[in-house]
């Protein structure tokens, strides 16, 4: 089913119409999009070369870019798999994040603008849309292995309990530990079960740690009476001694967990009590550290003092993603990794900065900076049969982890994470994606030697080949792409240049990137601040950032942008978001701030946006994994018309169930933002408090229903 415009809509129809405001093949771009969405790095490598926080979709988005440029009497689904040239076309992003927008605007012939206030989305949309050659790229690896890979890897080492011969270590495992009043240092396992395969009723093998002498055995994942080999202990492995904020000591006494921590506002103390490592004939075995384990990690914080490495030197600012962490002692950004990781770091960074290369160069610092999200004391074990390192930002705020899993820095065969497996999954993909960019194909297919089916791969867009550009001035020549950093609600962009605007806009309530991304920016900023002025200030913070917890705050500065957006865009352009969320006020921010632009939405349409088992949406009760997709106009028309309650929840079940007949499950959440979408075709004439009155009591009449 293809969504369709309300009768009530506050714009008069023109020859310029785009056929995003009149249809929207739904059902089969968002079977695209969940597709896509399992693996989203696989189908779109170059917006995964660096960690950036809700990356859309690109099927999605090269939908969006086709329905907002062609006209209304064309079929968006008919035309998703041809190849375009929009040459003359010029597409703005207000809020680049990882670059989407600008990517699949690019794949079809446009010339892109792409502007965020964060520097960090600057530098890595840079690096996504910049060709370097594979060779080169290569060449500068083979360097930096030949002259560090060995030096680093030495520190992730362990002898061979069977031949005595060194072998790789792919993980080392540690825990927490809070000291009681009576002086008990007690770790915080909620369980000695600590690996299990991600399938454990197929694979019951686990492995075990004795709470009595620190041994590692292997057992099931569910144990629950076991007798240590090494010492007799017999114990129940599924309980430790920490649950939720209680931890509980061998007396049985119990303790606040928050109140065990260093009085001095350090970080609590870890303990080292596993290693996973790789023998010589492949097998991965489980290891109890010895001390010769320990001796070469107190060799590396020794080594660590002695040197003089580009390590972070910024403190960690107070927010709402960062009070959790700076209330468990982490108050710099250094306090984020270990000795151990700090030393390799320190060595990896300090030897990438002599690449004389500077496009190389900085390459290697964006893959840099994208291993620091798996290589830090916030990282956790996913289990066998996965991609083993849970990264740091698997919560949207700075959780801290009680018990870290810390990688190998460089990496190698079997592991994941690390700078050279990044390396090769995620910079040369995102290369070799710049020559040939692919979309997803609608059915599986069969690889030789491949069990299963992947995606075909179609092959729909001439090599992305920007020219890059420093100001308009040079727009006018076609494929080019103008990447700012600053305030979108100051474009330096002349009035109604721009043919179609389209972006994701920061969501409303408690993410606020910039305090996620001076994780990256505080390594960074020392080392790019010379060469881009964007990372000279304190942190990645700045004024006009649309990020805010309270509506009206929000709904103004989301305004500001979209206002400056209209300025820039043709009267024939359209404007198209995406937006989800769970409450009407959220909701209400967005038709205040559209209101306030004096933007009328056209259309809305439903479409799929996110893995629903996604962290941390697999723990919510009812996930949203649909976005509205707004449509919208300057409103230069006839006003609101007469519309009807029961016309928008009759639109919103024949949508749905498309939706569920194309193969989609929604929530009730998700029903709710294709109801809040509808609404604001037609709430014009609605005051914001009197938008968010009937859309709650829409909501209850569609649950009722």
């Amino acid at each position: 089913m293809a969504a369709s415009t309300s009768p009530a809509l506050a714009v008069a129809q023109t020859s310029t119409d785009r056929a995003i405001e009149h249809g929207f093949p739904i059902v089969p771009v968002s079977r695209l999009a969940e597709r896509e969405s399992w693996r989203k790095e696989l189908g779109r490598p170059i917006y995964h070369i660096h960690k950036w926080w809700a990356t859309r979709l690109g099927s999605v988005f090269r939908a969006i870019v086709l329905g907002a440029l062609m006209d209304s009497d064309r079929d968006i689904w008919d035309e998703f798999y041809e190849k375009h040239n929009f040459a003359d076309k010029v597409v703005l992003d207000p809020f680049m994040g990882s670059g989407t927008t600008l990517g699949e605007a690019l794949k079809l012939g446009c010339s892109v603008v792409g502007c965020d206030i964060n520097p960090v989305s600057t530098f890595l949309v840079r690096q996504a849309l910049t060709p370097v050659s594979e060779s080169a790229l290569r060449q500068a690896y083979g360097a930096l292995e030949a002259n560090i890979s060995d030096e680093i890897k030495k520190y992730y080492s362990t002898p061979d309990r069977k031949t005595g011969r060194l072998i790789p270590v792919l993980y080392a495992f540690w825990v927490k530990e809070v000291e009681t009043p009576n002086g008990e240092r007690i770790p915080l396992f909620s369980s000695y079960i600590f690996s299990k395969d991600a399938y454990p009723k197929k694979r019951p093998r686990a492995q075990l740690l004795c709470p009595a002498c620190w041994h590692v055995f292997e057992g099931r994942y569910d144990d629950q009476w076991v007798m240590c080999p090494e010492c007799d202990h017999a114990y129940n492995p599924q309980v430790g001694p920490a649950s939720g904020q209680i931890v509980t000591g061998k007396a049985g006494d119990q303790h606040r967990i928050k109140t065990l921590l260093p009085s001095d506002g350090t970080p609590p103390t870890e303990r080292m009590y596993a290693l996973m490592a790789l023998r010589e004939n492949g097998d991965k075995v489980y290891l109890t550290p010895t001390e010769s384990d320990q001796a070469l990690y107190r060799e590396a914080t020794k080594r660590l003092a002695e040197e003089n490495l580009p390590l972070p030197a910024s403190e960690v600012r107070p927010g709402h993603n960062t009070d959790q962490a700076r209330g468990y002692g982490y108050r710099r950004w250094t306090d984020f990794f270990n000795d151990r990781q700090k030393l390799c770091l320190g060595i990896l960074l300090r030897e990438i900065l002599k690449i004389e290369d500077r496009p190389v160069r900085e390459q290697m610092l964006c893959l840099f900076s994208s291993t620091l999200e798996f290589n830090n004391r916030f990282c956790s074990f996913k289990g066998e049969g996965t991609g083993a390192v849970r990264h740091m930002f698997s919560n949207h705020i700075l959780k801290p982890e009680r018990t870290p899993l810390e990688s190998s820095v460089w990496g190698g065969n079997r592991c994941s994470g690390t700078f050279a497996t990044l390396f090769e999954s995620r910079l040369i993909p995102a290369k070799r994606y710049l020559d040939v960019p692919f979309e997803l194909g609608t059915e599986p297919q069969l690889f030789e030697g491949d069990s299963g089916g992947k995606p075909a791969k179609v092959l729909a867009s001439n090599p992305i080949r920007p020219t890059m550009i420093d100001c308009w001035a040079g727009a006018s020549r076609s494929s080019t792409a103008l990447i700012l950093n600053g305030d979108s609600a100051r474009l330096p962009i002349p009035d109604k240049s721009i043919d179609a605007v389209i972006t994701d806009p920061p969501y409303f309530d408690f993410i606020h990137y910039s305090e996620l991304s001076d994780f990256f920016y505080a390594w960074l900023s020392p080392v790019l601040a010379d060469e881009h002025p964007s990372f000279r200030p304190a942190d990645s913070s700045a004024a006009g950032e649309v990020q805010h917890k309270e509506a009206t705050s929000f709904a103004e500065a989301l305004g500001n942008v979209l206002r400056e957006s209209a300025r820039v865009l043709k009267d024939e352009g359209v404007l198209a978001f995406s937006f989800h969320h769970s409450r009407s006020e959220g909701w209400g921010a967005i038709q205040a701030a559209l209101t306030s632009a004096g933007l009328t939405v056209a259309a809305s349409h439903p479409l799929h946006a996110e893995l629903r088992a996604a962290s941390p949406k697999s723990a919510a009760k009812d996930p949203i994994s649909l976005d509205a997709i707004l449509v919208c106009r300057k409103s230069t028309a006839v006003g609101p018309s007469a519309w009807s309650e029961s016309y928008l929840l009759d639109k919103v079940r024949n949508s749905s169930a498309s939706l569920i007949a194309g193969g989609m499950k929604l929530s009730k959440t998700d029903v709710f933002v294709m109801l809040a979408g509808e609404l604001l075709t037609v709430a014009g004439g609605l005051s914001t408090d009197d938008f968010c009155k009937t859309l709650d009591r829409l909501r209850v009449e569609i649950e009722r229903s």
